[in-house]
C-alpha cells in the first residue's frame, strides 16, 4: 500500500478515536509528509476544519512554489471548500482514497489541470461506510445536508 495513503488512513482513524469524522489527509513534498490532519469539526466545534484544511494548516506557512511541488493525499474525495484550497495554493496532484461514500469536486479540479488519482481503497471505503451507517446525522451535518 502507498505509505502516504496509509498515513492519511491513520489520521482518519485518529479522528474517529477522538469522536470525530474518519477522514484523514497528508500533504507530501519531495517524498516527505509536511502536513498531517484529520477532520476536527466535532472535536474543535469548527465549521471548516476538514482533514485537508487541517493538513494544510499543520504544514504551516509556505511559498506558492512549495505548494506547486506537493501532492495532497486524502481518504475521501474533497468537498468544494477543500478543493478550492487545493486550487488556490496550486497543488497539482490529489490522491483520493475513495469516492464511493462522497463524490467531491474531482471533475472541477481535473478541469483546472490537476492530476486526480482515485484508489478505491478498501480500508477507506470501510471506514466511511461504517461511520455513515452508525452516525448518519453527523455525516449529513459534515457534508452540509
Amino acid at each position: 500500500m502507498d505509505p502516504f495513503l496509509l498515513a492519511a488512513i491513520e489520521e482518519a482513524r485518529r479522528g474517529l478515536a477522538e469522536g470525530g469524522i474518519p477522514i484523514g489527509s497528508v500533504l507530501v513534498h519531495s517524498g516527505t509528509i509536511v502536513g498531517r490532519g484529520h477532520n476536527r469539526r466535532v472535536q474543535r466545534g469548527s465549521v471548516i476544519l476538514h482533514a485537508e484544511m487541517d493538513a494544510l494548516e499543520n504544514a504551516g506557512r509556505r511559498s506558492a512554489g512549495f505548494y506547486r511541488e506537493c501532492t495532497l493525499y486524502t481518504t475521501l474525495s474533497p468537498c468544494p471548500m477543500c478543493s478550492g484550497a487545493v486550487l488556490l495554493y496550486g497543488i497539482p496532484r490529489v490522491v483520493i482514497g475513495e469516492n464511493q461514500s462522497f463524490m467531491g469536486e474531482e471533475q472541477w479540479l481535473s478541469s483546472h489541470g490537476l492530476q486526480i488519482e482515485v484508489q478505491q481503497d478498501k480500508a477507506c471505503i470501510e471506514l466511511m461506510r461504517e461511520f455513515v451507517r452508525t452516525q448518519p446525522s453527523l455525516w449529513a451535518e459534515d457534508i452540509g445536508k
